[in-house]
This record gives structure tokens, C-alpha cells and sequence, in this order.
């Protein structure tokens, strides 16, 4: 299964998300994605399964419970692949961040104006 196959599942990349916020026990996993999804727990576990047995994700044991978290390393791989990519999307990014500047600094000026002498007294 290839990096995008597994991360094309929504379940799956919900999953990662959740683990990106730190390690996890399958209970906290599947109490989650069980609201969210509506699917059950051997349907969670099936996906963590996924995630473990292609690399994006590590378990331990603690006592009876498993716990989950993030593996960078093919989150990375697919970073690097999507690096070809970037130039598409980041000229336009930068342009955006450039107008959105522009739009500070011309609402700044707007601001610090002074008002209009035009009042009488």
C-alpha cells in the first residue's frame, strides 16, 4: 500500500490528527472516531492496524492498554515527494501574504490619519 493509499482514508488521516496531538490509548482513538465516523470499534482498531503495519503510526503497551502516536518518518517521505509540488502553490501564497500586508499597512495609515479640519468651532 502506498503512503497516499493510506492516507486517503478520511478515517485514517482524522487518526493521525488526533495522534499528532500526542500519544494516545486505542480506547481515547476509538471514542473519537467511533462520534465522529460512526464506526466501530474493531473498524477504529482495523485502521490503527493500517496505520501501525505501514509506519505512520507506533504502539507500546502500558498494563492492558496500547498506545498510539505519530511516526514522522513517512510523513516525511510524503514531504519530500510533495516538495516538487510547492512551487505551485507557494508563488501564490507569497503573493497573498504580500496583498495581505499591503491591506495592514494601508488600514494603519487609515487609522493614523488625522481627522479632517473641517469641523467648526
Amino acid at each position: 500500500m502506498h503512503a497516499f493509499d493510506v492516507l486517503g482514508d478520511p478515517v485514517r488521516r482524522r487518526i493521525l490528527e488526533l495522534l499528532a496531538g500526542g500519544e494516545q490509548s486505542s480506547g481515547e482513538v476509538t471514542t473519537v472516531i467511533q462520534s465522529e465516523f460512526g464506526i466501530s470499534q474493531p473498524a477504529v482498531s482495523q485502521h490503527l492496524r493500517v496505520l501501525r503495519d505501514h509506519g505512520f503510526a507506533s504502539v507500546r503497551a502500558q498494563g492492558t492498554r496500547r498506545l498510539y502516536a505519530v511516526d514522522p518518518a513517512p510523513l516525511q517521505e510524503v514531504d519530500l515527494w510533495l516538495e516538487r509540488f510547492r512551487g505551485f502553490w507557494s508563488q501564490r501564497l507569497d503573493a497573498l501574504a504580500t496583498e495581505l500586508a499591503r491591506g495592514k499597512r494601508e488600514r494603519r495609515k487609515a487609522d493614523e490619519a488625522p481627522e479632517d479640519e473641517d469641523k467648526d468651532t
